[in-house]
């Protein structure tokens, strides 16, 4: 009797085991993946080009025309009182100032590269240049640095036969820099005739000159007669030679280019010869 007592209760236990097992449902939960969506804007992409001398400078077309309308009659008034060429002026100021974007322009207001060299009392800052914290001339206004930019060529024995030259000779005053020892660049003239004629910076030279420009339009040139000032000199057009010229003034060749120290038979439209 106890034996069926003890086996129906090991029945009974095992019976309540069973049913008491639940299947467990495992539930893994979703992997999100996350993603970053980066938006990526549409750049306009103007018109650059770097100029280099004393700063390392990216500038765009409009930059440096607004650079330009701001010192135009700045140059020209240093070319009447002076003698240097706008022209020359303005695109030494581009160059070396970066359009006045560059960090000696911005933090000293020299827009012209000039050292302090010997004698200078002024203000001075130290910038990096051919060598490493070179002083240059601080000034407390732009018009400051334009005017000792003109002194400064002015009053200096290695420059001068610059001013010898035609006035608005803007391509002999580019070379006579460099060789005068104004920058080490050995393109420096290349660079300052770019600009000049990107730009179109020889009509203020003419205007001071009482020039008429015809190169903004081709076809007006052609039509035009030989501008000749105070009976002495001629300003080239388009079509004219040494050949044309001698027989037109009844002047030899030879004393063409004598008198205005030509290299070669090639003229430029705009260019001032002497004639008697």
């Amino acid at each position: 009797m106890k034996i069926k007592f003890a086996l129906l209760l090991i029945c009974t236990i095992l019976l309540a085991s069973c049913g008491s097992q639940r299947k467990v449902r495992t539930s893994k939960k979703p992997v999100v993946k996350k993603t970053t969506t980066i938006n990526k804007s549409k750049i306009v992409k103007k018109e650059e080009e770097k100029l280099e001398a004393t700063s390392f400078v990216v500038v765009t077309f409009e930059s440096v025309t607004d650079y330009i309308s701001t010192f135009e009659n700045t140059a020209k008034s240093n070319m009447i009182n002076y003698g240097i060429p706008a022209s020359i002026t303005l695109a030494q100021g581009i160059l070396e100032s970066g359009a006045g974007k560059g960090e000696l322009c911005k933090k000293a207001n020299n827009h012209f590269g000039i050292k302090c060299h010997v004698g200078w009392e002024g203000d001075r800052v130290y910038h990096d240049d051919d060598t490493s914290q070179e002083c240059f001339r601080k000034y407390n206004h732009p018009a400051e640095s334009y005017r000792d930019h003109s002194l400064f060529l002015t009053s200096r024995s290695r420059y001068s036969k610059l001013f010898e030259l035609d006035k608005g000779d803007y391509k002999g005053w580019a070379k006579g820099l460099k060789d005068a020892g104004y920058a080490t660049d050995p393109k420096y003239p290349t660079k300052l005739i770019y600009i000049i004629e990107k730009y179109n910076l020889h009509k203020f030279d003419n205007e001071v000159l009482g020039i008429k420009d015809n190169s903004s339009n081709d076809d007006e040139v052609n039509d035009d007669q030989p501008v000749v000032i105070s009976g002495l000199e001629h300003q080239v057009i388009k079509g004219d030679t040494l050949y044309s010229l001698s027989k037109k003034y009844n002047i030899s060749i030879d004393e063409i280019r004598s008198k205005n120290k030509l290299d070669s038979d090639s003229l430029s439209i705009g260019q001032i010869l002497k004639i008697k």
